[in-house]
């Protein structure tokens, strides 16, 4: 099977939120040390409301990642609030009417997501920011996709471009955001963004891989 239901793809969004509950001291450690601390505990705050929210009223893929932005862009502060928000909620609408999601909905869906952030932020690779692994990884996966790669080994190929991607920011000087403030103090340390970020994509794309076995 190289497809999965919006009914089944929920999972997604429920293992989504246990990553980031789980991380949430990780991300808040990471994000200490060139910035506010907060990371990991606004995120966690967001994805908690977001399943207090679909046990009240459940739903398919597309419900829980709309739900999942609506609220991380209506209550969660600073800028990851509204970046993760668009990201889910493009994703969302970018599935809204597909029964089943495969390589292809899935491709135009993540290329949504990160056409959504570019619209609201100026960020590039080399900025030490989430950008960082979202921009190779929609890459990867779209190279894989146009080689005719199946939909599970696509997912691979974005995960590790994922990975690659934060683990790159760790030698990187901040040039956006309150960490570019630090100048060269700002290199050593992993941005705090690009773990979320990779943490989110790597979940994706091993809960996927489950779906599709």
């Amino acid at each position: 099977m190289d497809r999965f239901t919006q009914q089944a793809g929920s999972l997604i969004v429920d293992r989504l939120i246990v990553a980031i509950q789980q991380n949430k001291q990780y991300l808040s450690d990471i994000d200490g040390a060139i910035g506010d601390g907060d990371h990991g505990i606004n995120m966690n705050k967001g994805f908690t409301l977001c399943r207090e929210a679909l046990d009240k009223q459940p739903g398919d893929f597309t419900y829980g990642l709309k739900t999942l932005g609506k609220i991380l862009m209506m209550k969660i502060g600073g800028s990851m609030g509204p970046l993760y928000g668009k990201f889910f909620l493009s994703m969302g609408k970018a599935l809204e009417g597909t029964e089943e999601i495969g390589r292809d909905e899935f491709g135009a869906a993540l290329k949504a997501s990160l056409n959504s952030i570019h619209a609201i932020s100026p960020a590039q690779v080399g900025d030490k920011t989430l950008m960082d692994v979202l921009i190779p990884a929609e890459e990867a996966y779209g190279s894989a996709s146009a080689e005719g790669l199946p939909f599970a080994k696509a997912l691979e190929a974005m995960d590790a471009a994922a990975l690659k991607g934060r683990d790159s920011t760790v030698d990187m000087v901040a040039k956006l955001g309150r960490s570019s403030r630090l100048g060269e103090r700002s290199r050593g340390v992993m941005d705090a963004g690009s773990a979320s970020c990779y943490l989110i994509l790597h979940t994706m794309a091993d809960t996927i891989v489950e779906l599709l076995a």
